[in-house]
């Protein structure tokens, strides 16, 4: 096998396996803050912050997935 396609390999495993965690994180933070605001509608803009601030902080987790498959593969 050739180096620039173990590069490669490496790349796109180490992407896929990074991003999957954050994908089902983002889900799971969405629908409990979708289930909050079902419950109690009056605190829908501290609930909406908050998600979106632990939306943004699990995103950063797949960034770094990214920025490491990156790494492998142009290093």
């Amino acid at each position: 096998m050739d180096i620039e396609v173990a590069k490669t390999l490496g790349m796109a495993f180490a992407v896929g396996v990074g991003v999957f965690g954050p994908g089902i994180g983002i889900g799971l933070i969405v629908s409990k803050a979708l289930e909050a605001i079902g419950r109690n509608p009056d605190a829908t803009g501290k609930i909406q912050a908050n998600m979106f601030i632990g939306i943004a902080f699990t995103e950063a987790l797949a960034i770094f997935a990214l920025v490491v498959g990156f790494i492998v593969k142009f290093v």
